[in-house]
Protein backbone atom coordinates (compact mmCIF):
# COMPACT_ATOMS: atom_id res chain seq x y z
CA UNK A 1 0.00 0.00 0.00
CA UNK A 2 0.94 3.51 -1.20
CA UNK A 3 -1.46 5.67 0.17
CA UNK A 4 -4.05 6.12 3.04
CA UNK A 5 -7.41 7.54 3.15
CA UNK A 6 -8.04 8.39 6.99
CA UNK A 7 -11.22 8.71 8.61
CA UNK A 8 -11.05 11.78 11.46
CA UNK A 9 -12.69 11.38 14.47
CA UNK A 10 -11.67 8.49 16.16
CA UNK A 11 -9.03 7.40 14.42
CA UNK A 12 -6.81 10.55 13.42
CA UNK A 13 -7.92 12.67 15.75
CA UNK A 14 -8.68 10.72 19.68
CA UNK A 15 -11.98 12.88 19.65
CA UNK A 16 -14.34 10.22 21.31
CA UNK A 17 -13.29 10.67 25.19
CA UNK A 18 -14.26 14.57 25.04
CA UNK A 19 -17.16 13.77 23.20
CA UNK A 20 -18.45 10.86 25.10
CA UNK A 21 -18.05 12.78 28.31
CA UNK A 22 -19.48 16.40 26.92
CA UNK A 23 -22.37 13.98 25.55
CA UNK A 24 -23.23 12.50 28.88
CA UNK A 25 -22.87 15.49 31.16
CA UNK A 26 -25.50 16.99 28.89
CA UNK A 27 -27.69 13.81 28.94
CA UNK A 28 -26.71 12.52 32.40
CA UNK A 29 -25.84 15.73 34.22
CA UNK A 30 -22.64 13.57 35.51
CA UNK A 31 -19.80 11.18 33.67
CA UNK A 32 -20.59 8.38 36.22
CA UNK A 33 -19.03 5.27 34.43
CA UNK A 34 -22.40 3.68 34.11
CA UNK A 35 -23.31 6.66 32.14
CA UNK A 36 -20.07 6.73 30.04
CA UNK A 37 -20.21 3.59 29.04
CA UNK A 38 -23.70 3.67 28.04
CA UNK A 39 -23.04 6.83 25.59
CA UNK A 40 -19.73 5.60 24.55
CA UNK A 41 -21.69 2.05 22.69
CA UNK A 42 -23.84 5.04 21.44
CA UNK A 43 -21.03 7.26 19.69
CA UNK A 44 -19.31 4.46 18.32
CA UNK A 45 -22.25 4.27 16.03
CA UNK A 46 -22.16 7.47 14.98
CA UNK A 47 -22.77 11.04 17.39
CA UNK A 48 -26.03 12.00 15.46
CA UNK A 49 -27.03 8.38 16.67
CA UNK A 50 -26.18 8.82 20.30
CA UNK A 51 -28.36 12.42 19.96
CA UNK A 52 -31.10 10.86 19.05
CA UNK A 53 -30.72 7.80 20.89
CA UNK A 54 -29.49 9.69 24.66
CA UNK A 55 -32.39 12.66 23.64
CA UNK A 56 -35.26 10.11 22.85
CA UNK A 57 -34.23 8.10 26.61
CA UNK A 58 -33.99 11.01 28.67
CA UNK A 59 -36.73 13.18 27.27
CA UNK A 60 -34.04 15.87 26.36
CA UNK A 61 -35.12 17.99 23.32
CA UNK A 62 -32.11 16.89 20.65
CA UNK A 63 -30.93 20.69 20.20
CA UNK A 64 -29.71 20.31 24.17
CA UNK A 65 -26.95 17.44 23.65
CA UNK A 66 -26.42 19.26 19.75
CA UNK A 67 -25.33 22.92 21.36
CA UNK A 68 -23.07 20.91 23.87
CA UNK A 69 -21.39 19.15 20.72
CA UNK A 70 -20.97 22.51 19.12
CA UNK A 71 -19.61 23.86 22.14
CA UNK A 72 -17.25 20.98 22.24
CA UNK A 73 -16.25 22.06 18.66
CA UNK A 74 -15.92 25.74 19.49
CA UNK A 75 -13.35 24.77 22.10
CA UNK A 76 -11.73 22.44 19.49
CA UNK A 77 -10.45 25.79 17.56
CA UNK A 78 -8.07 26.54 20.41
CA UNK A 79 -7.90 23.15 22.13
CA UNK A 80 -8.08 20.62 19.61
CA UNK A 81 -8.33 16.97 20.49
CA UNK A 82 -4.91 15.26 20.35
CA UNK A 83 -3.89 13.65 17.38
CA UNK A 84 -4.10 9.54 17.46
CA UNK A 85 -1.40 7.76 19.09
CA UNK A 86 1.06 6.26 16.53
CA UNK A 87 -0.86 8.63 13.77
CA UNK A 88 2.62 11.29 12.54
CA UNK A 89 4.80 8.20 12.93
CA UNK A 90 2.46 6.73 9.84
CA UNK A 91 1.65 9.57 8.05
CA UNK A 92 5.70 10.24 7.90
CA UNK A 93 5.99 6.83 6.54
CA UNK A 94 3.34 7.43 3.61
CA UNK A 95 5.26 10.70 2.43
CA UNK A 96 9.14 8.95 2.94
CA UNK A 97 7.49 6.54 0.32
CA UNK A 98 5.93 8.59 -2.06
CA UNK A 99 2.43 8.58 -1.03
CA UNK A 100 -0.72 10.75 -0.13
CA UNK A 101 -1.90 11.34 3.05
CA UNK A 102 -6.29 11.88 2.18
CA UNK A 103 -8.94 12.49 4.51
CA UNK A 104 -12.92 11.02 4.19
CA UNK A 105 -14.88 12.50 7.14
CA UNK A 106 -18.57 12.95 7.84
CA UNK A 107 -17.45 16.33 9.73
CA UNK A 108 -17.90 19.81 8.38
CA UNK A 109 -15.28 21.61 6.51
CA UNK A 110 -14.23 24.33 9.07
CA UNK A 111 -14.53 22.06 11.97
CA UNK A 112 -12.07 19.91 10.15
CA UNK A 113 -9.95 22.43 9.05
CA UNK A 114 -9.73 24.11 12.64
CA UNK A 115 -8.85 20.39 14.01
CA UNK A 116 -5.92 19.80 11.52
CA UNK A 117 -4.42 23.41 12.05
CA UNK A 118 -4.58 23.33 15.85
CA UNK A 119 -2.91 20.25 15.18
CA UNK A 120 -0.39 20.92 12.81
CA UNK A 121 -1.41 18.32 10.69
CA UNK A 122 -0.42 18.29 6.96
CA UNK A 123 -2.55 16.45 4.86
CA UNK A 124 -2.86 16.16 0.99
CA UNK A 125 -7.03 16.46 0.27
CA UNK A 126 -9.75 16.38 2.21
CA UNK A 127 -13.46 15.67 1.14
CA UNK A 128 -16.30 16.11 3.63
CA UNK A 129 -19.78 14.19 3.54
CA UNK A 130 -21.54 17.82 4.18
CA UNK A 131 -20.08 19.18 0.90
CA UNK A 132 -22.51 16.99 -0.95
CA UNK A 133 -20.71 13.83 -0.80
CA UNK A 134 -22.66 10.80 0.35
CA UNK A 135 -21.61 9.01 3.68
CA UNK A 136 -20.48 6.47 4.40
CA UNK A 137 -20.87 3.25 4.40
CA UNK A 138 -21.46 4.89 0.46
CA UNK A 139 -17.90 4.62 -1.33
CA UNK A 140 -18.52 7.62 -2.78
CA UNK A 141 -15.98 9.78 -0.59
CA UNK A 142 -13.14 7.49 -1.48
CA UNK A 143 -13.68 6.72 -5.03
CA UNK A 144 -13.63 11.13 -5.06
CA UNK A 145 -10.22 11.41 -3.94
CA UNK A 146 -8.73 8.38 -6.08
CA UNK A 147 -10.59 9.95 -9.35
CA UNK A 148 -8.77 13.73 -7.96
CA UNK A 149 -5.43 12.18 -7.71
CA UNK A 150 -5.57 9.23 -10.38
CA UNK A 151 -4.43 6.67 -8.21
CA UNK A 152 -5.13 2.80 -8.10
CA UNK A 153 -7.73 1.43 -5.64
CA UNK A 154 -5.48 -1.52 -5.07
CA UNK A 155 -2.42 1.15 -3.80
CA UNK A 156 -4.88 2.50 -0.91
CA UNK A 157 -5.48 1.43 2.41
CA UNK A 158 -8.76 2.96 4.25
CA UNK A 159 -8.22 3.29 7.83
CA UNK A 160 -11.22 3.67 10.12
CA UNK A 161 -12.89 3.36 13.37
CA UNK A 162 -16.27 1.40 12.38
CA UNK A 163 -17.36 -0.98 10.87
CA UNK A 164 -19.34 1.59 7.92
CA UNK A 165 -15.42 2.49 6.98
CA UNK A 166 -14.65 -0.92 6.30
CA UNK A 167 -17.72 -1.25 3.48
CA UNK A 168 -17.16 2.14 2.38
CA UNK A 169 -13.66 0.94 1.44
CA UNK A 170 -15.44 -2.67 -0.03
CA UNK A 171 -17.17 -1.02 -2.29
CA UNK A 172 -14.55 1.43 -3.23
CA UNK A 173 -12.37 -1.80 -4.26
CA UNK A 174 -9.81 -0.90 -1.48
CA UNK A 175 -8.32 -2.29 1.61
CA UNK A 176 -9.15 -1.33 4.92
CA UNK A 177 -7.92 -1.64 8.56
CA UNK A 178 -10.12 -1.18 11.74
CA UNK A 179 -9.04 0.14 14.49
CA UNK A 180 -10.54 -0.60 17.78
CA UNK A 181 -9.50 0.19 21.27
CA UNK A 182 -8.07 -2.63 22.94
CA UNK A 183 -10.01 -5.68 24.78
CA UNK A 184 -13.09 -4.23 22.55
CA UNK A 185 -14.90 -6.55 20.79
CA UNK A 186 -15.71 -5.88 16.61
CA UNK A 187 -18.69 -7.44 14.65
CA UNK A 188 -17.74 -6.73 10.99
CA UNK A 189 -20.82 -6.89 8.27
CA UNK A 190 -21.05 -10.37 6.77
CA UNK A 191 -20.28 -8.73 3.08
CA UNK A 192 -17.33 -7.07 4.46
CA UNK A 193 -14.40 -9.62 5.09
CA UNK A 194 -10.60 -9.06 5.33
CA UNK A 195 -10.60 -6.17 7.34
CA UNK A 196 -7.19 -5.69 9.45
CA UNK A 197 -8.11 -4.88 12.75
CA UNK A 198 -5.73 -3.10 14.70
CA UNK A 199 -5.64 -1.86 18.20
CA UNK A 200 -2.16 0.35 17.28
CA UNK A 201 -1.87 2.81 14.07
CA UNK A 202 1.74 1.77 13.91
CA UNK A 203 0.31 -1.64 13.11
CA UNK A 204 0.19 -0.35 9.75
CA UNK A 205 3.64 0.98 9.01
CA UNK A 206 4.15 -3.25 7.79
CA UNK A 207 1.91 -2.75 5.14
CA UNK A 208 3.32 0.69 3.61
CA UNK A 209 5.64 -0.20 0.61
Amino acid sequence: MRHIIWDMGGTLVNTYPEVDRVLCEAAFGDASPEHLRRVTALTRHSIAHAIATLSAERSLAPEMLETAYAGLKERWRTHPAPVMDGAREVMARVHELGGLNLIATHRDRDSATALLHGLGIEVDDVVCAPDGVARKPSPDMNLLLAQRHHLDPAEILCVGDRPIDVVAARDAGMAAALLVRPGTSVTLPDDAPGALVIASLRDLIPLLQ
